[in-house]
């Protein structure tokens, strides 16, 4: 628990920010060019940058990086999502590595070595700094800790000392090329009264309406003109940023039966009984569990909440089920009630045996020191001298903490004894000397042997759902995937635009083989195997492809056709207001038997009109229309409107221009930080190819 400690604890996150932390500010948006066939590619290649090959010998490494800090910070373990986010993040460290390396070079922007040590070691020291080496109780920067990890010679000390520098030296560049970008912004006060008067100018309308659901959707048949018409007037809306599969799928549940729960429930009643005569209760619950709950003191809520409540009103001595609960049998024995600290406070002394000729000689320094400190010995000054921990130069105190912060058998000592004791201790990480220095609150706790046995299917219902999709698989090539689901009474459910290295899809938890399997498919083929999934089989069919880039009429047609057919029937409610001729308002209203809908108070920069929904055209054309005046119709998002303008009222005059401009400048700053990231893409050369590995 010394500098070795102090630099296992940290290592991971200096390497994840190592390889991250200089695009933080700019990867926003999903930028990523899916590229050619990844079968076209080098075997080892994850994919390139300007002609930068990135191997997956390099490249795994920072996935697994990402991978540990997500298990350190959801308990343990991770999900197909969770890899996608960790192969994302370390894809995003490449793109910045290269792209702004090389807009670094251009720029001529570097970090000197004074800069680089008064970022370390200066009155004003970076982030990262401050992060790593806080003092836990204080906040505030350890800084002997910091000079003991700089001055280290320790090969594992050099080399995160290495790469803390050069994060930093990462940082300082992100922050000059930042404030570069963001200097280069401006507003002017014509753009700042625009933007006020946008957010304060309110109007008030009258409006009529015709609804396109007014007009029967069978009724109206669409040509080929009139999609063409569509797809031309709005081809910036079919740019895909980013290559995308759909697929259509069946499952076949692998869910226990009647007869399978029942088997479990036999399984389990004959273990309930086992359980109470059994000699060693953890012994037997760590046999029979599938999940494992350590036999030390638990405070209230960390159990299943079913359960929790329960066990924790019984006596020591008490049996608990088996009950049913989240589909799981839980079976508890309270084998100790007591009450104990909700936090200690306590400082050690850590005696590395390895250095010191063996545990038995470490052991007996270790009562050779409690004898001292019993005898009125400075505990901190014994701490400074003997300890291997980086504590030591605090006089060996860890502040305060509370149950799970330690390993068992030190937290066992600091819990079950009482403020003043000094206690000898071994863990894995050696022999410690403990003082108890104080314990606060008191809540009970309870010792637990814990059984749990999930309610599963069976190896035969098992088999009987992979027969059957085995069946369907064999049955289903060469004919209409969804007619053919639907004849044998199954359920075919949608993946709509799946990206290539996306984590999740609809309906699936662990979907990363399908959707690989789906990037080397071609449009058309029911996908080759049976995916398992947490409860139930898959067999999957692709449906679409959609390439990055401007995408045709062919490939948008389908999806489009709700907007054509309301194109069509704008012009036709267009028709209908200009055949009610020229007149007011209410007399355009009377003759299409619609209401005249009152609105007050719109303002330009919230188009939404009250109960309705939000019509942009509609709004903007009332704040560039006259008062007074009858519009021409306004095809909008659910129909066709004619409005008359009432009046606006004109806000104050802007009272601070500075505090107006300084308001839009952070907003425009960040989002032209975020444009100039992803200019640096889009003029670059970038192959994915990720798909074939993850």
């Amino acid at each position: 628990m010394g500098l070795m400690t102090f630099l296992r604890n940290r290592a991971g996150y200096i390497l994840v920010f190592a390889i991250g932390f200089a695009i933080v500010a700019f990867l926003v948006g999903d930028a990523i060019n899916v590229g050619k066939p990844f079968w076209s590619a080098n075997q080892k290649v994850v994919g390139s940058v300007d002609g930068n090959d990135i191997s997956i010998d390099d490249f795994q490494p920072k996935v697994d990086q990402s991978l540990n800090q997500f298990k350190q910070q959801y308990g343990g373990s991770v999900n197909s999502q969770m890899t996608a986010m960790a192969v994302d993040q370390a894809w995003n460290a490449e793109l910045g590595k290269v792209l702004l390396t090389k807009e670094y070079e251009r720029l001529g922007l570097t970090v000197s070595e004074d800069e680089l040590l008064d970022l370390l070691q200066g009155q004003n020291p970076s982030p990262l700094v401050k992060q790593y080496f806080a003092n836990p109780q204080t906040g505030q920067l350890d800084r002997a800790t910091l000079m003991n990890f700089l001055k280290s010679k320790e090969p594992q000390a050099l080399q995160q000392s290495n790469l803390l520098q050069q994060e930093i030296t990462n940082q300082a560049l992100q922050t000059k090329y930042s404030n570069l970008i963001r200097n280069s912004v401006y507003v002017t006060s014509l753009e700042a009264t625009d933007e006020y008067t946008n957010r304060n100018k309110l109007a008030n309308f009258k409006y009529v309406s015709l609804d396109y659901t007014s007009i029967p959707d069978a009724s109206v048949k669409l040509t080929d003109g009139d999609y063409t018409e569509y797809y031309d007037q709005n081809k910036a809306r079919f740019n895909n940023p980013q290559e995308s599969r759909s697929f259509e799928y069946v499952s076949f549940n692998i869910n226990p039966t009647a007869g399978d729960s029942a088997a479990v429930k036999s399984q389990i009643d004959k273990i309930a009984a086992d359980f109470k005569v059994a000699k060693n209760d953890s012994l037997f619950a760590a046999i029979n569990s599938e999940v494992k709950v350590p036999y030390t003191y638990l405070t209230k809520g960390k159990l299943d909440p079913a359960v929790d409540s329960a066990v924790f009103a019984l006596p020591a001595g008490s049996y608990y089920g088996p009950v049913l609960s989240n589909n799981s049998y839980k079976l508890v024995k309270v084998v100790d009630i007591r009450f104990s600290p909700d936090s200690v406070k306590a400082s050690h002394i850590l005696l590395d045996p390895a250095k010191m000729g063996g545990e038995d000689k470490a052991i007996k320094l270790a009562d050779s020191l409690k004898g001292l400190i019993l005898k009125g010995g400075n505990f901190a000054q014994l701490a400074q001298t003997y300890s291997v921990d980086g504590s030591k130069d605090k006089g060996g105190e860890l502040g305060t903490f509370a149950r799970g912060a330690m390993v068992p058998e030190f937290e066992n000592a600091v819990f079950e004894g009482k403020a003043g004791d000094i206690k000898v201790v071994k863990s894995q990480f050696g022999v410690h000397i403990i003082k108890i220095e104080k314990q606060i609150g008191s809540s009970k706790v309870a010792k637990l042997a814990y059984i749990e046995k999930a309610l599963a299917p069976s190896s035969k219902t098992q088999a009987a759902s992979y027969k059957a999709a085995s069946s369907f698989l064999n049955d289903v090539k060469g004919k209409d995937f969804s007619k053919y689901a639907k004849e044998k009474g199954l359920k075919v459910a949608v993946a709509d635009k799946i990206a290539a290295t996306q984590g999740f899809a609809p309906g699936l938890d662990n979907p990363r083989k399908l959707i690989q399997d789906a990037y080397a498919a071609d449009q058309g083929d029911v996908l080759p195997q049976i995916y398992t999934m947490a409860n139930a089989y898959v067999i999957a069919h692709l449906t679409d492809v959609k390439p990055k880039g401007i995408l045709t009429l062919d490939q948008v047609k389908k999806e489009i056709e709700p907007m054509v057919r309301n194109a069509v029937k704008a012009k036709m409610l267009k028709e209908k207001f200009n055949s009610a001729g020229k007149a007011s308002l209410a007399q355009i209203a009377s003759k299409v038997a619609r209401p005249v809908n009152p609105v007050q108070n719109i303002v330009f920069a919230n188009p939404i009109l009250p109960g309705i929904a939000q019509e942009n055209k509609l709004v903007g054309s009332v704040f560039g229309a006259q008062p007074g005046k009858v519009s021409a119709p306004v095809d909008g998002e659910r129909g066709v409107y004619l409005f008359s303008v009432d009046g606006f009222t004109n806000p104050a005059p802007i009272a601070n221009m500075f505090k107006q401009k300084e308001g839009m400048l952070m907003s425009l700053g960040q989002r032209s930080l975020q444009s100039a990231f992803q200019a640096l893409q889009d003029n670059a050369k970038i192959k994915d190819n990720r798909v074939k590995f993850y």
